[in-house]
């Protein structure tokens, strides 16, 4: 009487290694949206608050992403703007030039160039004699 031998050998059936390729491909994908979440999101909108300083006024302005807007003699571009999605201390940040068109010696600098934040707009000031600036929200 001749015994059936059944073969064990799990590397060479191919249905096995597709298999095992569909659980890495679920896996990395799990891995990647619940342990390594995106933490900001680009916004299209941004508000800020302009306190003028001799009138002691504030107004807010309303940016659009990309674009330039006037207030009185500054030009103000936003470049990003970011919230941060995490609820129990939402952080807003946002990326400003800052251009004072009444300096006609060089109008080509920057009178504020960089990142500023909701939470602490102390760490990197807005400096200007007449003008301080405050970012409020973006959407």
């Amino acid at each position: 009487m001749m015994k059936l031998i059944k073969s064990t050998n799990l590397g060479s059936n191919i249905s096995f290694k597709k298999l095992i390729f569909f659980y890495i491909c679920i896996f990395c994908f799990i891995l990647k949206t619940e342990v390594f979440p995106q933490t900001t999101v680009n916004e299209k909108f941004l508000q800020i608050k302009i306190l003028d300083k001799v009138s002691s006024k504030n107004n807010k302005l309303e940016i659009k992403i990309g674009e330039e807007k006037k207030f009185k003699n500054l030009l103000i571009k936003a470049l990003k703007c970011k919230n941060s999605e995490f609820d129990d201390n939402p952080e807003i940040t946002a990326y400003l030039q800052v251009k004072d068109t009444s300096n006609k010696s060089n109008d080509e600098v920057f009178v504020f160039n960089g990142w500023t934040f909701s939470s602490s707009p102390s760490l990197k000031p807005f400096d200007h004699p007449v003008y301080d600036i405050w970012l409020i929200k973006c959407y």
